[in-house]
């Protein structure tokens, strides 16, 4: 159940930090930001390295706070 909690904040931090590094025409180097395309009026800014890494530390914050 950890993990499934740890998507939330893994999508935010995400989201505003390629919100903000994206527009910038940065690629992030190793997080490799790039743009995606939903649908026709749906576009953000991406990226599956720091998504994967985000849900980690998240994940692991969520199973060493006591339940």
């Amino acid at each position: 159940m950890d993990f499934v909690k740890a998507l939330i904040p893994g999508t935010l931090l995400t989201l505003v930090v390629c919100g903000i590094l994206g527009p910038n025409r940065s690629k992030g180097g190793y997080l490799y930001i790039f743009h995606q395309t939903a649908s026709n009026d749906i576009s953000f800014y991406w990226s599956w390295t720091l998504f994967i890494a985000a849900t980690g530390l998240s994940w692991a914050l969520f199973a060493m706070t006591p339940k």
